[in-house]
């Protein structure tokens, strides 16, 4: 299978690259960057681009499957039509572009608490890319709900560093219909979003397969 990852400088996002890069069900691995990882492997096709004008290199996008984990922080984007450029725009634009080249397969990163209703400008915008990624037509469409994500990061998140020291705690408590909430290691959604796509049949579906996964399914998916 031909793979392409969004986000693959970021937490989660470099980590799926390198599970993906591990399996031999994956021929390449395609991504799409602004400045190029300091890896190199037989399998991995780096492509730096400009994020504004995806939609003049369509053929970058002749992929089996899209795992999207392109994101970004308010503070960080610097503006709220920042932020949604980065985590609505150019997702969609790149989901498009992989759905009209033929790829059968998305993997969304998005977040827990996700609705396009939500008062949260957050959590709208995330639940607004779900609802246009689902009206594309996936035949197999897994979106993913995690709630704090724990790893090492490259850049300084206040709050999500005081998180993680919190929430370790915390997810003692946190059982039953509350596991959802439950702080979670990027490893563990990385390895899980890494077995789904590579465990995909090729063939076609009878009907549109749409997935949810919450904390419960996400470790059981990296096991």
């Amino acid at each position: 299978m031909d793979i392409m990852v969004l986000g693959a400088t970021g937490l989660t996002g470099s980590l799926v690259v390198k599970g993906l890069l591990a399996r031999p069900e994956v021929k390449r691995v395609i991504v799409l960057l602004r400045t190029p990882l300091d890896v190199e492997h037989s399998k991995l096709d780096q492509r730096v681009v400009n994020f504004e004008e995806l939609d003049q290199s369509p053929d970058l996008f002749a992929v089996d499957g899209l795992v999207c984990c392109l994101g970004t922080t308010i503070k960080k984007a610097g503006s709220q039509e920042t932020f949604r450029k980065v985590d609505f725009g150019y997702p969609l634009t790149a989901a498009k572009l992989a759905r009209e080249q033929g790829a059968r397969s998305m993997i969304l990163m998005s977040a827990i608490g996700a609705s396009s209703d939500s008062t949260i400008f957050y959590n709208r915008v995330k639940g607004e890319l779900e609802d246009a990624v689902r009206a594309l037509g996936f035949p197999y469409l897994s979106i993913y709900h995690p709630s704090l994500l724990l790893g090492d990061r490259h850049e300084n998140r206040t709050g999500e560093a005081l998180g993680q020291k919190a929430m370790p705690l915390v997810n003692r408590f946190l059982v039953g219909p509350l596991d959802k909430y439950r702080a979670i290691d990027a490893e563990t959604v990385a390895g899980a979003m890494v077995n789904e796509i590579c465990g995909l049949a090729s063939e076609t579906a009878a009907e549109q397969v749409l997935q949810i996964r919450q904390y419960p399914e996400i470790v059981a998916l990296a096991e």
